[in-house]
């Protein structure tokens, strides 16, 4: 079933191409512009909250993610959002944050980056499970 799960999401996240996203009354600043050559490495990562999380818990985390694109430069493109599925497959996972880089190098750099690193430890209390799933992204146009 998660497998499923995991095949929507690409094709989704494929098929809109890379769009910033911004959902309550979070600003999310992204690149200016999410430039697309023909491949791209995504790196999909999804937050399922512990129950007794507070929305204030859940908040920072959001903005706390959020604010990683202004901090690593590797990263050439960044949306995230809530589910919204009406099928009922998420099996409790609820924010999904998809960070785009050009290559493996800058993949590398951002999960080296000590920003990352100190964002990774405030996650401890509110979350019960975080999956990550890296791909390579290839766009075609009509017919090819």
């Amino acid at each position: 079933m998660l497998r499923n799960i995991l095949c929507w999401i690409v094709i989704v996240i494929t098929c809109s191409g890379c769009i910033s996203v911004q959902t309550g009354d979070l600003d999310v600043t992204s690149k200016q512009q999410c430039k697309q050559s023909a491949r791209m490495l995504r790196h999909v990562v999804m937050f399922k909250f512990k129950d007794d999380a507070t929305a204030e818990q859940i908040k920072e985390v959001e903005i706390a993610f959020t604010s990683l694109p202004g901090k690593i430069d590797a990263i050439k493109c960044f949306e995230w959002g809530t589910n919204v599925s009406v099928e009922n497959l998420s099996e409790g996972f609820t924010h999904c944050f998809v960070v785009t880089f050009a290559n493996k190098d800058g993949l590398d750099a951002y999960l080296n980056h000590p920003d990352l690193k100190e964002f990774r430890k405030t996650l401890g209390g509110p979350l019960e499970k975080v999956l990550v799933v890296d791909y390579w992204a290839t766009h075609h146009r009509d017919g090819g």
